[in-house]
């Protein structure tokens, strides 16, 4: 009997053995968090508003469920003020537009704290607006760009807080240089939500009224030769690029 007792010991280790490990898998499984559910592209809290120079207003649906505090800072320097008049600084065809920058040159920033990175699994897609910044991770503060063409090498290393919903056209409008030469502005920035007025297009500069006609006395001409009755514009010469 002893003999048999062992085996069918035995034999009940081996066959509870499984459901133990499946047991202890069950515990440690890690369960899938669900992505937190993003607004609505109809909700005015999370739509900004960009008036641009180039003739018209572009409208972008803020991400806070990937990326709350680069949200929450667009959101603050928006209702500040910070962007109105500010320019697109860095522009390559192609790739993305740049701005944000009140310095104009992309060492810029607000007085704010930098934010900390918020890498998410937006993808850099046309359309897309992330937060630029320096070499470190957490160094984004108040530039960012957005993307003209995709460029899926940058996912997962800069915070996307947003996409172009309405005015594309005039993003891919924005005058193209590292400066620009005449680049495009930010006119104002909103928070859909705070009741802005409708887009005006800026008004267009006065028209350069020339100086009367020259007119000399007849006496006064070499033979053969005669006046011009307006003097030629001066060429203008192109802007130094910094």
């Amino acid at each position: 009997m002893r003999p048999f007792a062992r085996l069918l010991a035995l034999l009940l280790c081996l066959f509870a053995l499984p459901a133990l490990a499946s047991s202890a898998s069950a515990q440690t499984a890690v369960v899938p968090q669900e992505r937190p559910t993003p607004p609505l592209t109809t909700d005015k809290e999370n739509l900004w508003l960009l008036d641009l120079s180039d003739g018209g207003r572009v409208t972008i649906w803020l991400r806070p469920d990937v990326a709350p505090k680069m949200v929450e800072r667009i959101k603050t320097l928006t209702r500040q003020g910070f962007y109105n008049g500010l320019a697109f600084h860095r522009v390559i065809d192609g790739f993305m537009a740049q701005g944000g920058d009140p310095k104009g040159d992309g060492t810029g920033g607000s007085t704010m704290p930098n934010v900390d990175a918020e890498f998410n699994y937006l993808p850099h897609v046309r359309g897309a607006v992330s937060a630029a910044r320096a070499d470190a991770e957490n160094s984004a503060n108040s530039q960012f760009f957005i993307v003209f063409q995709p460029r899926l090498s940058l996912d997962k290393k800069y915070t996307v807080f947003g996409r172009v919903i309405d005015g594309m056209q005039y993003v891919d409008a924005i005058e193209r240089g590292e400066p620009p030469t005449d680049p495009t502005k930010i006119v104002r920035a909103y928070i859909a939500a705070d009741n802005p007025p409708p887009y005006t297009p800026a008004a267009a500069p006065a028209p350069v009224t020339l100086g009367a006609p020259v007119t000399l006395p007849s006496s006064s001409l070499p033979a053969g030769k005669s006046v011009p009755k307006r003097a030629p514009a001066a060429a203008k010469a192109p802007a130094a690029k910094r």
